[in-house]
């Protein structure tokens, strides 16, 4: 089980799911978007991905270009970035996959929200793909606290921006894009609600 946990570090299960599936390979050139520490990153950079990541922590990015130095030397350090979701440095269609963990229910309003989700598609590839998990509004509908502008308490204790059903597959639509799967939502005991949201962006015709 050790040898387990230090190939694949503590991956999302439902991230790792899409590799299963062969929706992401060592053939991407991936976008880790709110990397935190790193963890979704570990089994990424062991296989051999052109990985990027930017997070608006120093800290967790310096941990992340750590971490890449022991597993992939081969990549710039220019690659970890100290940048806001919403103010990406990258050019266009720079990457084929973008992955959003447990990051944009941290969007202050509708606003904010649709410049991270408008930043982060713009940066995907045609054909590419979005994997974001997030909190969500989804089967917790009359346990939560409205603290306006799409804010709410969760029953947990903490405060986050939520979207519902209708948000995700009409924000889907307006990019764009396909969902590849339906929305999956899980309810922890009733404390909040997380969905994963996985949506491929359409080739231009």
């Amino acid at each position: 089980m050790k040898d387990l946990a230090r190939e694949f570090g503590e991956i999302d299960i439902y991230l790792f799911d899409q590799v299963l599936k062969g929706r992401i390979g060592s053939g991407d050139r991936v976008l880790d978007a709110g990397c935190g520490s790193g963890r979704n990153l570990v089994f990424l950079l062991r296989s051999g991905v052109d990985a990027s990541a930017v997070d608006r922590n120093p800290e967790a990015v310096a941990e992340v270009r750590a971490l890449a130095r022991e597993l992939a030397p081969h990549l710039p350090a220019d690659r970890f970035r100290v940048e806001p979701i919403d103010r990406l440095s990258f050019p266009d269609g720079s990457f084929t996959v973008v992955i959003s963990s447990a990051v944009l229910h941290f969007a202050a309003d509708d606003a904010h929200f649709d410049r991270m989700v408008a930043e982060i598609w713009r940066v995907l590839a045609p054909g590419g793909l979005l994997f974001a998990r997030l909190a969500t509004s989804i089967g917790l509908e009359n346990r939560l606290q409205s603290l306006g502008n799409g804010r709410f308490s969760l029953p947990d204790g903490s405060d986050r921006y939520l979207v519902d059903e209708r948000r995700l597959i009409e924000r889907t639509a307006e990019l764009g894009g396909q969902l590849l799967e339906p929305l999956k939502t899980t309810l922890v005991q009733d404390q909040r609600a997380m969905t994963t949201w996985v949506v491929k962006k359409r080739k231009s015709p």
